[in-house]
């Protein structure tokens, strides 16, 4: 514990951010960086507590109490280490993880939580020159892994059996490495320059990269599990939620995804046209997830006429309500810095049918208040029916589960949810395929994503070494 009454004398800082009317301007992130006094203050608020509940409630298990005291004493290279140890992309979670750390911190018990995603980034990016020196393996095994998908579980499983002195390859179906991290998260949030560092820090650690790699269409998954002693399978949870109302098929409703893409697309420099973009338009965004949050502040970077975010929950109280105790995660109102740009946000809606225009593009969007019953399903209220307009309405309402080609073709398992069925290394029903992610455990965090890659990387290293015991059979 760096100070022993920091947490008593010292309130939760704030961080700063580049001006609304000018990160609306552009893409670049906005989160300016912390002075190192404001860092050093921040952690000396970390009450070391005897049962770090923090740690508990990171998927990663970071051990946030030890790097928290070397930020107090200004022992950044030590926290990178700490840090390094569990998480292998923390100028990642830095800036997207949502921090259930902080909600289960025990200063907000009855306090402002420790700003441990804050302090996280500041480790990162104060040390993420240094951090990126290669760490190949000083033996290889001769053992050859594919992992498929290239988002948050697929990288980090690929870089930890890399570092195992495994072979691996890493395929991915777009044109660049990053799978959600380079296409579904926007600019503003997670600059591609350190992704890009970072896919050349795992290359030179051995990791092989094949990007354009449609697995399961061009390229036989039967093919790729034939080549290699082991595949691990990291394709996300790729197919959206559908929205089967009236006027569904009229032009102007996309999916969330498919219109965050285009744009990180142009951030990139990739000629994509102006197809679909918000500009002079009334945007209405149907879900009230992170996702939907990403297309509001995407709509007001292209100058949308209006942004609406509707949400068929009702609205979140302001503090934590009796029956959410904490550690649990706080079902509360949170406003992102999206929500903080503009538009509106209205929640028990429930969409009834999009209206259209004689040439076929949608023009409104027809609703009706609705509260969600015990039982889960839903009530209309009537006589509450409303009309707004919308020229361009955005799908943000999840995921259903993986895409059924791979899955299908090599005779996987699925579970009641719909996701690819494994044990707790990440098995799947067909020897030697693994997989991880959002492919097994279903929609989910980045920081889930990292975590479920690393144990899957320990469970194929573990299934290797069992393969490589084996007594070989003498022909003849």
């Amino acid at each position: 514990m760096g100070d022993p009454t920091g947490f008593l004398k010292l309130g939760r800082g704030r961080s700063k951010e580049r001006p609304v009317e000018e990160r609306v301007g552009d893409y670049r992130e906005f989160v300016l960086p912390l002075a190192e006094g404001e860092v050093r203050q921040e952690a000396a608020r970390c009450m070391d507590c005897g049962v770090p509940f923090c740690h508990g409630s990171c998927p990663l298990g970071n051990l946030i109490p030890e790097w928290n005291d070397m930020m107090f004493r200004g022992q950044v290279d030590r926290a990178m280490s700490r840090l390094a140890e569990t998480n292998n992309f923390p100028e990642v979670t830095g800036r997207i993880c949502p921090a259930p750390c902080e909600g289960s911190c025990v200063l907000a018990l009855d306090s402002d939580a420790v700003r441990i995603k804050a302090i996280e980034k500041t480790i990162a990016d104060e040390t993420f020159e240094r951090s990126l020196i290669p760490r190949p393996a000083a033996q290889r095994t001769g053992k050859r892994v594919a992992v498929i998908g290239s988002g948050p579980a697929g990288m980090a499983a690929a870089q930890q059996l890399a570092r195992s002195g495994h072979d691996v390859t890493l395929y991915e179906r777009d044109d660049r490495i990053g799978g959600l991290l380079r296409y579904g998260i926007p600019d503003f949030k997670l600059e591609k320059d350190g992704l890009d560092r970072r896919v050349a820090q795992m290359e030179a650690e051995g990791v092989r990269m094949v990007t354009s790699a449609d697995i399961g269409g061009a390229i036989s998954i039967h093919d790729v599990r034939g080549e290699h002693d082991a595949v691990v399978l990291a394709c996300g949870a790729q197919v959206p939620r559908d929205l089967p109302v009236g006027g569904r098929e009229l032009r102007g409703i996309h999916f969330a995804m498919d219109f965050l893409t285009l744009q990180n697309r142009r951030v990139a420099g990739d000629v994509v046209g102006d197809g679909l973009v918000a500009t002079g338009k009334h945007v209405v965004v149907i879900g009230g997830g992170d996702t939907g949050s990403d297309c509001v502040g995407t709509s007001h970077r292209q100058h949308a006429a209006s942004v609406l975010q509707l949400e068929i929950m009702p609205r979140p109280p302001e503090a934590r309500p009796r029956e959410n105790p904490w550690p649990a995660w706080p079902l509360v109102l949170r406003t992102s810095s999206s929500h903080q740009e503009g538009g509106n946000r209205d929640w028990s809606v429930l969409t009834r049918r999009f209206i259209g225009d004689a040439e076929g593009n949608v023009v409104s969007l027809e609703a009706i208040r609705a509260e969600i019953m015990p039982d889960r399903s839903v009530r209309e209220m009537p006589g509450t029916e409303f009309t707004v307009p919308c020229e361009l309405a955005l799908l943000a309402m999840g995921f259903t589960g993986p895409v059924r080609t791979v899955p299908s073709a090599l005779g996987l398992i699925l579970d009641g949810r719909g996701n690819v069925a494994t044990d707790a290394d990440g098995r799947t029903n067909v020897d030697g395929v693994f997989a991880c992610g959002d492919m097994s455990r279903g929609q989910s965090l980045v920081v889930w994503a990292i975590a479920d890659g690393r144990r899957v990387a320990r469970g194929v290293d573990r299934y290797l070494a069992a393969v490589a015991a084996q007594p070989q059979r003498v022909a003849g």
